[in-house]
């Protein structure tokens, strides 16, 4: 089994910066991927950006430029770093994982962590 558990989030105005954590505990070492979704009032929950255990990164493009995803593998943590906030990004933050069960090497998940609120506004 893994937690997630989400920090960080707040009221930020545009043009500014919050940074956002997502720590994992339980079975750590079967996690494969790690990503962050977000999810604003009458829409879809969208991806905002992955990454996998060795680093590789995808971002959306409402966010490339903008944000970053980062792994802390010793401390079981991904990041997501926001700069340059626009108003559309107002949205509920969630940090999700899927892993392989070492018991039996099937995929897991997604699992996710509650939400951290994210107001871009001025």
């Amino acid at each position: 089994q893994v937690q997630l558990v989400a920090s960080g989030g707040g009221l930020v105005q545009p043009g500014g910066s919050l940074r956002l954590s997502c720590a994992a505990s339980g079975s750590i070492s079967s996690i494969k991927h790690m990503g962050w979704y977000r999810q604003a009032p009458g829409k879809q929950r969208e991806l905002v950006a992955d990454i996998t255990s060795g680093g590789s990164t995808n971002h959306a493009d409402p966010v490339k430029g903008r944000f970053t995803i980062s792994r802390d593998n010793p401390k079981n943590t991904v990041t997501l770093q926001m700069n340059s906030l626009k108003p559309e990004d107002t949205a509920v933050y969630l940090c999700n994982a899927v892993g392989v069960r070492a018991y039996d090497g099937r995929w897991y998940g997604p699992v996710w962590g509650q939400g951290t609120q994210v107001t871009v506004s001025s």
